[in-house]
């Protein structure tokens, strides 16, 4: 097997044979769909076609008939029962034609876009090096979650050009983690203020990622994180408590779960999923279920000192689950309270799937699989792009973390890999600064070994920012490290994402250990890592906005650095100018932060991300 280094695929191949001879792309060549059923290759055609159009300017009609003549064909999609893996795909390119054959449709799909990357490389020549690639995907299920709860819900037009990219890097999976931003018609206060997605609109993009091969998973969060609901006069009585409570970080303000006592709770559930569920082909559902630290805390206090929390939990989820099961679906759930139980988890539905998630590079991602896997309950491994609570990413956190769940999921035999993208604390991110986590984590779940040492910068400019300089790369790779130039690593977020979310004096009592010059040391370190975008050539509709997004997140960072210098002056004069330096500062970054969030997201939540802003600009006055 001969390998081309110079090959940059996303993901990676497992096997590449580098062949003897080239192709030349010419003009009024057929496609032939060699199938029982040519109509399911014809999105996948076209997709072709459109890469063809779009790099070369050539047109290849589409043909269904085997007796077409063989020298009109050149390329050729063929499903054969007889191919060894379900979305796997054998793709050849010879002097005198292409050739893609796969088991399933999914398969062609994947050959396809595969192809479509191959184009990429010969794009100054219209020659295509002949070759053979072997490739099928580690993970039968590779997902990405975004949360689309926490202020920032994204327009249409953003989640189909999402759903496109994903789709090219052979994601099957997508869900869009509600709380409360689904039009339900019985429940309209909730969502009153929250531009939250209609039933047609889950119709929609439904059907749009069905044709991609992408699998849209309903997800309402039924049991924790139930505040926006709750602090509603109708729902608070489903409450299990209504005022502060111990987390493991300290204190939290309720109210926050439902009751799992109440009768009233799963009442409210049933109604929720009978409104949601049926604008879903997908047969999985994530009912959500985590964090509900609050349990045993109020109302269910009793009963869970004469049964265990744990008890009382895994009761609720049985009813969840029931409801569920009644309606014709798989239940997913998040994995991270009945982990605390282990001697409850042989008790889960073996037809269910827990979420193993986790967001630190150091997660115990082995000893939690091995725990579900012992008990035979079907798990997904959960990591995440590490792009919230951080501005920029973090990327080598990001990296390790992306890493270690594909490999020990692999281990313990995860059915799937779903990759999270979280809002917390007012979705202050950018969506670019998550593509490098939805590249890598497409790169990992797909093939772990053949993508282990990916160039993740040269491949993020290649095919999520379409630029072949790599300078685009460069600046996310190099932005979203930053955070390690200060020091302090905290859990789940950055140091500058705290200072610009704390008050002044917490700042100064947490970080006062921390010089001035780590400070100093991190703007150096955002200067270096934006010089790059100067030499970036995006090829992307929308690549002013990108430029503008990591202008704006460079632009933040700094503000953080010089706010936490502030914090830690002691001369009151040159505290004072840094106060009104820091407050004109801010007063340009929200107008610029509001029309950056208006270019791919719905105005519902922007009041409320931008309230933490201001709210950060009154240590300045």
């Amino acid at each position: 097997m001969t390998i081309n280094n110079s090959l940059v695929l996303l993901p990676a191949p497992r096997c590449v044979d580098m062949r003897q001879g080239t192709l030349t792309l010419t003009e009024g060549k057929l496609i032939l769909l060699d199938s029982a059923d040519p109509q399911a290759l014809r999105f996948a055609a076209a997709r072709f076609q459109h890469g063809l159009r779009e790099r070369f300017g050539l047109t290849w009609e589409t043909v269904a008939s085997r007796s077409t003549p063989r020298d009109h064909i050149a390329l050729t999609l063929r499903v054969t029962p007889d191919h060894p893996h379900p979305q796997g795909y054998d793709l050849t390119i010879a002097p005198d034609g292409i050739t893609v054959e796969a088991r399933d449709d999914a398969g062609i799909f994947y050959g396809v876009c595969t192809l479509i990357q191959l184009l990429d490389s010969c794009a100054s020549s219209s020659a295509l090096d002949a070759l053979h690639i072997t490739d099928w995907p580690d993970f039968p299920a590779r997902g990405v979650m975004l949360d689309v709860s926490r202020d920032k819900v994204p327009t249409m037009d953003t989640l189909f050009t999402l759903v496109d990219m994903l789709a090219g890097w052979k994601i099957n999976q997508l869900q869009l983690y509600i709380e409360h931003t689904f039009a339900y018609r019985h429940h309209p206060e909730v969502w009153a203020n929250a531009s939250p997605f209609t039933g047609q609109e889950m119709l929609d993009l439904d059907a749009y990622c069905r044709e991609r091969h992408i699998e849209l998973v309903p997800n309402q969060n039924s049991f924790g994180h139930m505040e926006r609901w709750l602090k509603l006069p109708r729902y608070l009585p489903l409450a299990e408590i209504d005022h502060d409570f111990d987390v493991p970080w300290g204190k939290h303000a309720g109210p926050f779960s439902l009751c799992p006592i109440d009768p009233g709770s799963l009442e409210l559930v049933r109604g929720l999923f009978d409104e949601l569920l049926p604008h879903f082909t997908s047969r999985m559902f994530n009912v959500g279920c985590d964090e509900t630290f609050d349990v045993g805390q109020g109302r269910s206090k009793d009963e869970c000192a004469a049964r265990g929390s744990g008890r009382v939990y895994l009761d609720f989820l049985l009813k969840v689950y029931r409801e569920v099961k009644a309606r014709g679906h798989t239940m997913q759930f998040w994995g991270d309270i009945i982990v605390q139980h282990p001697e409850l988890i042989p008790e889960l539905p073996k037809d269910s799937i827990a979420l193993e998630w986790g967001y630190e590079a150091n997660h115990p991602f082995d000893e939690h699989g091995a725990q579900f896997s012992a008990s035979g309950i079907p798990f997904y491994v959960c990591p995440g792009t590490s792009s919230w609570c951080s501005l920029a990413g973090r990327t080598d956190n990001a990296v390790g973390n992306l890493l270690s769940a594909a490999e020990n999921g692999l281990e313990h035999g995860a059915t799937g890999y779903l990759n999270t993208d979280w809002g917390d604390y007012g979705h202050w991110q950018v969506l670019p600064v998550s593509y490098l986590g939805f590249a890598a984590g497409a790169a990992y779940s797909w093939a772990l070994e053949a993508n282990r040492n990916l160039d993740i910068p040269r491949v993020l400019s290649l095919y999520a920012f379409r630029d072949p300089t790599g300078s685009m790369g460069r600046v996310a790779y190099g932005l979203g490290n930053v955070y390690r130039v200060i020091g302090p690593e905290p859990h789940n977020a950055s140091v500058l994402f705290h200072v610009l979310q704390w008050p002044l004096d917490k700042v100064h009592t947490l970080y006062k250990d921390l010089s001035g010059a780590a400070f100093h040391h991190a703007i150096d370190a955002i200067d270096q890592a934006m010089l790059p975008l100067s030499d970036a050539q995006i090829a992307r509709p929308d690549a002013g906005l990108i430029m503008q997004e990591f202008i704006l997140t460079a632009r933040l960072l700094r503000h953080a650095c010089r706010r936490a210098l502030l914090a830690l002056e002691e001369d009151p004069a040159q505290a004072a100018q840094l106060r009104r330096e820091l407050d004109w500062d801010m007063l340009e970054l929200i107008p610029q932060y509001r029309k950056v969030w208006l270019s791919r997201n719905r105005l519902g939540g922007l009041a409320d991300s931008v309230a933490r802003f201001e709210t950060t600009r009154k240590d300045y006055e």
